[in-house]
């Protein structure tokens, strides 16, 4: 299945685009596709993923616009066509 991966500030950067398209097997996982992220591009290796393989509690990672702690974290089942956003933590004041 194709799925569309999109980073923001810092992992834009660091993956060197926004968007980049990658194909992945039929049921793979959020924390799967993240892996494979950490794994391609190793300037993020260790800020999206915990020792345990949990999303870092500072991020935001949506699965077609939703955030995926509200679904099934990182257990969520990607399909066919399915974006994934992928935001580094936010300050402001």
């Amino acid at each position: 299945m194709e799925l569309e991966l999109r980073f923001f500030a810092t992992f834009r950067a660091a993956v060197g685009q926004k968007v980049i398209e990658r194909e992945f097997d039929a049921g793979t996982t959020v924390g799967e596709v993240l892996a494979a992220i950490e794994s391609e591009f190793p300037e993020v290796a260790g800020d999206i993923l915990d020792d345990e393989g949990g999303i870092k509690p500072q991020l935001s990672v949506l699965k077609n616009g939703r955030e995926v702690i509200h679904i099934e974290g990182t257990e969520t089942v990607m399909e066919d066509g399915d974006t994934l956003s992928v935001f580094p933590p936010v300050a402001g004041g």
